[in-house]
């Protein structure tokens, strides 16, 4: 009777052990796509020619580019960002980040969309980060981009700034 038993369990565990495999032996059920929509393709192009000089990162996540305080509960606060991301974040060379650009569609009025939306813009600016928000009917010409993205310029025969002194 014991062998019996122990004759089924190495039958069953043989079955189990194949049916494993087979999963490794067989093509997995994945297919190449295109991380970038065709207004989010046409976007990056156009920021890639009006900052040549900046790195234009696509589908960045949120929890790459803004980080935690010491002395917070990082896992909490890191929650909240969790499974963001921002669909384009502009770079200076030295890979500092300058400004972060969000393509927005009619999937961004769904209340989810809307929720992740506010979450990601109230840290983006907790952050000190710029956020720039552009509609899919809408897009930017290089210009534009430029004048959103870049610092302007001091203006000639303006006051200089008034700053205080680190004392």
């Amino acid at each position: 009777m014991l062998a019996v038993g122990l004759l089924a369990l190495a039958v069953l565990a043989g079955l189990a052990l194949r049916v494993r495999r087979r999963g490794e032996d067989e093509p997995w059920p994945y297919h190449l796509k295109r991380p970038l929509s065709r207004p989010e393709q046409v976007l990056f192009h156009r920021l890639v020619a009006a900052l040549p000089q900046h790195l234009v990162l696509a589908q960045m996540q949120v929890s790459r580019v803004l980080g935690v305080n010491k002395g917070a509960n990082f896992q909490a606060w890191q929650n909240r960002i969790n499974r963001l991301s921002f669909d384009f974040v502009i770079c200076r060379p030295d890979a500092s980040v300058l400004a972060a650009i969000e393509l927005d569609d009619a999937s961004h009025q769904a209340p989810a969309r809307v929720e992740a939306d506010r979450r990601k813009s109230r840290a983006a600016a907790s952050a000190g980060l710029r956020l720039i928000r552009w509609t899919v009917g809408d897009l930017p010409s290089e210009d534009e981009i430029r004048a959103a993205v870049l610092p302007s310029p001091p203006v000639e025969g303006a006051a200089p700034s008034r700053r205080r002194a680190a004392g």
